[in-house]
């Protein structure tokens, strides 16, 4: 069960304690940061040993050697901190439209995050300023496009360090200005330059794709969660048969998210007297609904996979190299690379894609007189002068196609880079980009499903065939709904409509109501 990470109003990082909740409270609802004592005391250890190795000019990539292809080439120790800069400097490439503020703010941070596990090797101070970029509302300015997800997303943590020396742009009140301006109208004093070892720190990492995807599957989760109930709505619109959902049928399959779904759907629709008076009527429902625990489950299934790595990369250190204090060994390896994230995003596209198939279907089915057990055609009262939800649902199906395109994945693919140096990349960035883009599709479809479900209801009440009582959480969902939408009599601007039960769908608010009846609803 997921809480809501609105009641989260302060998080301490540690490098080990982050989950879900906490991470979408600070990027999203701007909970307050605070650097756990014993992260502070672990970096310092680490950047002790990281300036020993530099002074003693041992051979350690990233501290006295080039980055890439040019681990090949010495770097003198008096050009050590010039090493780190430029590496911000050369790899700022991004390319189109800036990432969200709730993004940015998970990227910096996963970035502080990452660091306090003390292995990374660079001064307490840049994870102090990026807290102090959270807590101030410091937002670099951050494109989207331009990761690779194979040496880390070096191109957005790049943008995402600018500030911390006074350049690149940052959002600050509202306002895009330069970095530098930003960070001083905050109180946030700026870096002259890096030192060693601190521009792989900071650059080397899966933040980009960690945040975006992170804020995905909470949507995603919620987009779930939202599935069961509006499908539950829809089943009474449409008078389906509930031995479809007795827990003996999903407990001889024994998958869990199956038996999880058909178990809401029995809460959600208890008290049903529509439903009570139509169970006799034919054998079976169309896949649409019969299956809901079927499809709703397997998402579900999913959705913990992806939980599980997400929740790992939350607090995994993901630069390169590390730095053990127990034999100063300093170690290069691939944890930058972004494919444990990349195959779990790419799922989280697909499984959030199936809610949105499901839904525009049970829309179809309350807007299609041949499919709605005698529901008027495209829910109108005054057929022909009027289209009524005609269209509702070509807008649900133009979503779901797009969905279909985006959900192919991004994580078979790959470019070789740095000289081929870097031969199989994950593309996970790209693959979380999708999951955000997917997902808000859903949310969309998934209002114009709650639309069309009220609408089908009310029409269903007139006909008066079988009964006026529904289940009490749709009653109570009918009439938040009712409260800013009236029932579609004639033909009317439908878009505000759209948009305030969409707001309702993202808000969260109508979950809050669903927990109101049913506390343990998952």
């Amino acid at each position: 069960m997921i809480m809501n990470p609105n009641k989260i109003k302060h998080v301490v990082i540690d490098g080990h304690s982050l989950n879900l909740e906490s991470f979408v409270a600070v990027a999203r609802y701007s909970a307050t940061v605070e650097l756990a004592d014993s992260a502070l005391e672990a970096m310092k250890k680490s950047r002790a040993l990281a300036e020993k190795i530099a002074d003693e000019g041992r051979v350690a990539y990233g501290i006295t050697t080039g980055f890439g292809d040019f681990q090949k080439v010495a770097v003198p120790e008096e050009m050590s901190n010039q090493l780190s800069t430029n590496l911000i400097l050369s790899h700022c490439t991004g390319a189109g439209e800036p990432y969200a503020e709730e993004v940015v703010r998970g990227m910096l941070l996963l970035r502080a995050n990452a660091l306090c596990g003390g292995v990374s090797g660079v001064r307490p101070v840049l994870v102090e300023m990026m807290i102090e970029m959270l807590n101030k509302g410091v937002h670099p300015w951050v494109p989207q496009k331009g990761s690779l997800g194979s040496s880390g997303d070096l191109a957005p943590l790049a943008h995402m360090t600018l500030p911390l020396l006074g350049k690149g742009q940052a959002y600050y009140q509202g306002q895009l200005m330069d970095g530098g301006e930003a960070m001083s109208k905050a109180g946030i004093a700026t870096l002259d330059t890096l030192v060693c070892k601190e521009g792989l720190g900071m650059t080397n990492g899966t933040c980009a794709m960690t945040s975006v995807g992170s804020l995905a599957l909470y949507d995603t989760i919620c987009a779930a969660q939202l599935g069961d109930v509006i499908g539950s709505m829809d089943f009474e619109a449409l008078t389906g048969l509930r031995n479809a959902f007795d827990p003996r049928i999903h407990q001889v399959r024994g998958q869990k998210g199956q038996m999880l779904v058909a178990e809401n759907m029995r809460k959600l629709l208890a008290g049903s007297e529509i439903l009570d008076n139509c169970q006799t009527d034919r054998v079976q429902d169309a896949y649409a609904l019969r299956c809901i625990p079927q499809i709703h489950g397997a998402v579900r299934d999913a959705l913990d996979y992806v939980r599980d790595k997400v929740e790992i990369e939350l607090n995994a250190v993901t630069d390169n190299p590390l730095i053990f204090l127990e034999d100063e060994a300093v170690i290069s390896g691939g944890n930058f690379h972004g494919e444990p994230m990349a195959i779990p995003f790419d799922t989280l596209g697909i499984a959030c894609s199936e809610i949105a198939n499901i839904s525009e279907r049970r829309t179809e089915r309350m807007v299609n007189a041949a499919l709605s057990n005698v529901l008027t055609p495209f829910l109108t009262t005054k057929p022909g002068v009027n289209s009524g939800f005609m269209i509702v649902q070509y807008s649900a199906a133009s979503m779901v196609s797009e969905n279909k395109v985006l959900a192919h994945p991004a994580s078979v693919d790959s470019i070789p880079s740095s000289a081929n140096q870097e031969d199989i990349v994950s593309m996970g960035t790209t693959a979380g980009r999708k999951a955000r883009m997917i997902v808000q599709n859903t949310f969309s479809v998934l209002a114009d499903e709650l639309l069309t479900a009220c609408q089908a209801i009310d029409v269903r009440r007139r006909l008066g065939t079988h009964g006026q009582g529904i289940a009490p959480v749709h009653e109570a969902i009918l009439k938040h709904v009712r409260e800013k939408v009236d029932f579609y009599e004639i033909d009317r601007e439908i878009w505000p409509d759209i948009l305030e039960v969409g707001k309702m769908i993202r808000s969260g608010e109508l979950l809050d109501i669903v927990k109101e009846y049913i506390p343990d609803f998952q």
